[in-house]
């Protein structure tokens, strides 16, 4: 394969929101689904996520288990995962923690006048933070141009975790293997809070509709994998 294994992963409503409209990011999951994305996580080279969720939750996206660092550490990887973000203006904050924390460094995927800006903004970042570079990967960026790039890093495997418009990003282009779905037992119900995808034109239809591999239940949480590549 020329690009990395990519998984999207997601925790969700009943009716497909991923937060409520409230000040405080809603909890989707619990803690025995919060261990297995750890374990997810360790099991990957690098994560990414939307500049929209970068504004919204300040994510460190690390490796939480020292277990799971420790693993990482003895299999000669880094403790935790290179960083990717996607961003089509590079308006990003210097001073997030997604590019204060890790031992891993980042990566900022996006083009046309986003790469001047993000590269201005990230030079405000002290020295002793881990290391970003800026790629362009098209205008917009593209998920072609990200995956090559990652691939050429030496990514293998590739996690995805949002928010709604990187998951109609990846889910629409075809390129990823595999989805992750963790559902909560109940309705956020309302018209304006951030769904899992948005509307596009997906590979998946009722005529070509993703195989289901795996469903179980992890306490109230309802845990559904998704197989998306094409039967050989």
């Amino acid at each position: 394969m020329d690009r990395p294994y990519t998984i999207l992963s997601c925790a969700m409503s009943v009716d497909g929101r991923i937060d409520d409209t409230g000040p405080e990011r809603l909890r989707l999951s619990n803690e025995a689904d919060f261990a297995e994305i750890d374990e997810l996580r360790a099991g990957c080279d690098a994560i990414l996520v939307g500049a929209g969720t970068l504004r919204a939750d300040n994510p460190r996206l690390l490796v939480r288990s020292p277990v799971l660092r420790e693993r990482r550490r003895e299999q000669g990887r880094t403790e935790n995962l290179l960083k990717a973000v996607v961003t089509r203006g590079g308006d990003l904050d210097p001073k997030a923690r997604f590019f204060a924390t890790g031992d891993a460094g980042a990566v900022v995927y996006t083009g046309g006048t986003g790469v001047h800006t993000a590269t201005r903004l990230l030079s405000e970042r002290p020295q002793a933070h881990p290391p970003v570079d800026v790629v362009d990967a098209g205008d917009p960026p593209t998920v072609q141009g990200i995956l090559t790039d990652l691939a050429d890093r030496g990514v293998e495997r590739l996690l995805v975790e949002g928010g709604g418009h990187i998951h109609t990003l990846f889910l629409t282009s075809g390129l990823v293997d595999e989805l992750r779905l963790a559902v909560a037992p109940f309705f956020v119900g309302r018209e304006d809070a951030p769904s899992f995808v948005r509307p596009g034109a997906y590979p998946y239809t009722p005529h070509k509709p993703m195989r289901l591999v795996e469903a179980r239940a992890l306490g109230e949480v309802a845990v559904l994998r998704y197989c998306l590549a094409p039967e050989e």
